[in-house]
């Protein structure tokens, strides 16, 4: 078992180990003691594993209820939040009861933002069930649901108490969701770890639990100096604004993991276009990303993409910081004027 220690919001330990969720009844109540939980999850997690959890919760005593919502990016919505704030309210939760997030990233994000919102504020526990969500969406304290003008336009941080992070989960994933979280992955080697590359070499021997606790490493030590992302915490979002423009024009049916490595791949290519990364490394990437089948290209038009990227939450007045590789491993911010990521976006194409 690996345990991180993250520093902010009082301080919260991510836990990393197989077999977890059988005793996460034990690990919720050496953290939050005596109260009543309240699970949130998708249909299809519910089915997997909403049993084995709620035995452990109750073996623990806890009286626990819980809300299932329909699984996907679409239910990441205004309705699914205030539903689940009216089923926590209709349950009589109070401010020392607590909401577990089961499930991916939409369940993490859209169980988080309610725990915020409700009563002004009550603890929330995250058991991430896919490997995007554990490497990324479970840690951090972002929380939120997506409006129809883009993704993740409402929300909040706000941090939970704990993260259970058990890699036997990841076994029900089909191939297709687990190559999404390797582009999260593949992210954290390009901005600060290209050992990374080398974790991810052997897709048919991967250490999952040592990628998974190094991912966390990274994401902890740019988010305790940079909680509310005001500067360094906006370069976890490589590939993230032009994949976020591919996101949103498929209506969500390309998948966020596909997204964002075609938004890194974008970006690969127009660096090296502009002298700020070697077409060697730009190569090295690509057949990284298409080792774990995930898309480099996108057949969306440059003026398509542009439009959809200007209500992307990072745009800030007439420019965008994007975050550009350059050695191995290491990648910066940089303030780009709107034409300027016009430009770049269409090179990346």
């Amino acid at each position: 078992m690996k345990i991180v220690d993250v520093g902010v919001g009082g301080g919260y330990n991510v836990v990393i180990g197989r077999g977890l969720i059988d005793k996460a009844g034990e690990l919720v109540h050496g953290v939050l003691g005596d109260r009543r939980l309240a699970v949130i999850t998708d249909d299809k997690v519910d089915a997997l594993y909403s049993d084995r959890l709620i035995r452990s919760l109750e073996s623990a005593r806890y009286e626990t209820v819980k809300f299932v919502f329909k699984n996907g990016e679409a239910s990441k919505n205004a309705r699914t939040f205030i539903d689940i704030l009216e089923f926590l309210a209709k349950n009589h939760l109070c401010r020392n009861d607590a909401v577990i997030a089961l499930g991916g990233g939409v369940a993490g994000d859209i169980a988080g933002f309610a725990a915020s919102a409700y009563l002004r504020g009550i603890d929330f526990v995250q058991i991430p069930t896919t490997l995007l969500a554990a490497v990324d969406s479970s840690v951090g304290g972002k929380t939120g649901i997506d409006l129809e003008a883009g993704k993740n336009l409402a929300g909040a941080f706000y941090q939970p108490k704990l993260v259970i992070c058990d890699p036997e989960l990841l076994k029900t994933l089909d191939h297709g969701a687990f190559c999404d979280g390797c582009a999260e992955v593949i992210k954290y080697g390009v901005i600060k770890d290209e050992k990374i590359f080398n974790m991810l070499n052997d897709p048919e021997n991967l250490d999952i639990e040592s990628i998974i606790a190094r991912c966390v490493e990274i994401k902890r030590d740019v988010v305790v100096f940079d909680e509310k992302e005001q500067g360094l915490r906006q370069i976890l979002n490589f590939g993230h604004t032009f994949g976020h423009a591919v996101e949103k024009l498929s209506n969500y049916k390309v998948s966020h993991g596909s997204a964002v490595a075609i938004g890194m791949a974008m970006i690969m290519r127009a660096c090296v276009l502009d002298g700020k990364c070697t077409s060697g490394y730009a190569n090295k990437l690509e057949e990284l990303i298409k080792k774990y089948d995930l898309p480099t290209r996108t057949d969306y038009p440059a003026e398509k993409l542009y439009e959809a990227l200007l209500s992307d939450k990072k745009r800030k007045g007439d420019h965008i910081t994007l975050v550009v590789p350059g050695k191995e491993g290491e990648a910066c911010l940089y303030k780009a004027e709107l034409d300027e990521v016009k430009r770049l976006l269409i090179a990346g194409l």
